[in-house]
This record gives structure tokens, sequence and C-alpha cells, in this order.
């Protein structure tokens, strides 16, 4: 590598290099656009700490959270573990751990059924939305939901280099069967666009967005990932095994699995004012 130049070329080897350690396709497509930015902003310039350190701080500026800063930063680390250039990597950005979720961020139950209301003219969505909401899959694993596992009733789902199984319940699967023989789909991927792929996460992200209006949720609380969280949520508050959840979630960390399940701000002041201590 010239000086230790960024280029294009490099970052298409480096993709070849994350398909072959299988890494999900989600993580290669997150990877890949991470480093394109970081080539947008470098311009040619050898790549050094120094750069890496102007970059978080470019990030920062432009209004990044603490959160999206480290997630570029991670992978760009992977990046540079690729490159063997180590002494480009740089510290995450210092956070303190939060003990409640934002309340403006959190889907509640009766948001989503308002959701599944305003969407029930739109039978695939309307389905969609109910099939990671009850079962707590990622959205990229809808790909897995084909008829021929349907009919099973139970999902296979490998990601992350690991497999697990996902039940389906007897109502969603009743639901997901009909919708298969209306739709003329008699085997393969039940989610798919008109070409017959799977159909894209955007756009399961903006159809949803689309129903805000609609059902009176706010738009930041209406992305696919809240489904999951609101199926942790539910399955914790029933079952109070978190160990059992980080299973079903995929989860290869229980502390994972905790940040899903803490609790809005409000109620959290709740329970700080229910301790009584001021007189």
């Amino acid at each position: 590598m010239d000086e230790r130049i960024l280029t294009l070329k490099i970052i298409e080897a480096y993709r070849s290099q994350l398909i072959e350690e299988e890494k999900s396709a989600v993580t290669v497509e997150k990877y890949l656009r991470d480093a394109r930015a970081f080539f947008a902003f470098a311009k040619e310039r050898p790549m050094e700490r120094a750069l890496t350190i102007a970059y978080k701080e470019h990030l920062a500026g432009r209004g990044y959270g603490a959160g999206s800063i480290n997630s570029m930063l991670a992978s760009l680390n992977s990046l540079f573990r690729f490159l063997r250039c180590e002494d480009c990597r740089v510290r995450n950005v210092k956070t303190q751990k939060k003990t409640y979720c934002p309340e403006e961020k959190e889907l509640r139950r009766e948001e989503y059924l308002r959701l599944l209301s305003a969407a029930r003219c739109q039978p695939r969505l309307w389905l969609i939305l109910q099939t990671i909401c009850s079962t707590g899959i990622r959205v990229s694993e809808l790909q897995y939901f084909t008829v021929e596992a349907i009919r099973q009733g139970e999902i296979v789902v490998s990601c992350k280099n690991k497999t697990r199984n996902i039940l389906i319940p007897g109502k969603l699967r009743k639901l997901l069967l009909h919708f298969a023989r209306r739709q003329n789909i008699a085997s393969g991927v039940l989610f798919r666009t008109k070409s017959g792929n799977p159909i894209h996460r955007s756009n399961i992200w903006a159809a949803m967005k689309r129903l805000c209006q609609a059902a009176g949720v706010a738009a930041s609380k209406v992305f696919p990932h809240n489904l999951r969280r609101l199926f942790a949520r539910t399955f914790y508050t029933a079952e109070k095994d978190i160990a059992r959840l980080a299973d079903i979630l995929g989860h290869s960390s229980i502390d994972t699995t905790r940040i899903y399940l803490m609790s809005t701000g409000s109620e959290h002041r709740k329970k700080i004012e229910g301790l009584r201590l001021v007189v």
C-alpha cells in the first residue's frame, strides 16, 4: 500500500476478507459503509493515528452521538486490523452507562397495536410487524421465513456464525400460510420483492415510518429493531428468565440483553420517588 493511502481497491479487498470471515451480510454492508465514509474524509492522506483522531472529532462536530461514533470506530478498527495498521486505532468515546431508556424512543404495546391497525390495509407489512414482534427476530432474519419452514412451525436462523431455532406461534403460522396462499407463493422466501428477492430492511424501515401519522406514534419510536425490543421486554415481564431470553434473541452476552430491558425515564423516576427519602 503506497504510503498507507486508503483506496477503493483496498476497500474491495476488505469486503472479500469480511465475507471469508463469514460476517453477516448486514455487518459487511455496515463495515463497508463506514470504510467508504472514512475514505471520503481522508482524501488520499496517508493513514495514521492523527488522521483517525481528526475523523473522530469530525464525526462529533457533525452531531453524531457517542454510540454512533463508537460504532463507526469499531468498523475502522476492523479495517486497520485487516491492513495491519494497528497504530491507527483510537479509543472509543467514553460514555456513562445508562440506567434507563429515553421515553421518546420506547415503543409501548398500545402504540404497537395502533401501528398494526394502521397497517391493516397492507397485508405484507401487517404480517412483517407481527412476525418480528412475536418472535424477537432481527429484521435481517426475515429471509429465513420460507414457506417450507413456516409449514414446519420452526425457523432455523444462521447469523453471526451461530445457528438457533425460532418457534413460530401457532396463530402467526396460520396467518403466514394464508398469506402465502393468497400471494401464490408455494415455496421459498415468503416476504419478497416482485423480482423474488428477500425484501430489504430499508424498504421495511421506510414503510414503517409511513405509518406513524396514521397510527399517532412518534417517528422516533418506529423502526424494526424496536419491535424486537418490545418482544424482549414482554417476554421478560412474563418469564423473568434473562438467560433464556438471551438464547432466543441470539445474544452472546447477557449484558446485551439487559440493555433491551431498561425501563423508561418515567418508570425510573417513579421507582426513585417511591423510596420516599425526601421529607
